[in-house]
């Protein structure tokens, strides 16, 4: 049986998800794209795991890095994260006027993030169209302020701030 790729989308369109940034560097050369096929796989040993399209030019780079940093956008980050995905086209730069430091792999780090996690790739899997690269994380660090900037029926999001409780 075949699903048709746009009701497929449309599907997924339903599942919300946080926004990160994906990072790495290569040469002197700082690449990033938004991604939003991103969890957490394992506490013991810290591992995450990210999705890439292989047509990308920063699937190419972290296959060659062999490293990577998330960096995970709060609600105040959304021209980030579009900038990163692309709806800037004019824009050559994306690091562009975007405060930035390294930890331990080199991979940028967007300073101001809600949060972030420099990663050793240490596994990388076909995926279809994508590949799913495991990163053992080899530093971390998160805010203690700010929400999470959210993506769902391809709109940015955000928190509504109201816990479900039960009736």
């Amino acid at each position: 049986m075949t699903i048709d790729p746009q009701l497929f989308r449309e599907t997924m369109a339903h599942w919300a998800s946080g926004v990160t940034v994906v990072t790495t560097e290569v040469d002197g050369q700082r690449t990033g794209i938004t991604v939003s096929s991103f969890a957490s796989l394992s506490l013991h040993p810290p591992q995450i795991l990210v999705c890439v399209n292989k047509k990308l030019h920063t699937h190419e780079a972290i296959q060659t890095s062999r490293n990577f940093a998330v960096n995970i956008l709060g609600t105040e980050h959304q021209e980030w994260g579009m900038r990163f995905a692309g709806m800037f086209p004019d824009l050559t730069d994306r690091f562009q006027g975007i405060e930035c430091h390294t930890a331990v792999t080199g991979s940028p780090i967007l300073s101001n993030a809600l949060s972030w996690l420099d990663c050793e790739v240490r596994q990388a899997f076909d995926g279809g169209d994508h590949t799913i690269f495991v990163g053992e994380v080899v530093a971390t660090a998160a805010r203690t302020d700010g929400a999470p900037i959210l993506y769902y029926k391809r709109h940015w999001r955000q928190l509504a701030e109201q816990p479900l409780t039960l009736k």
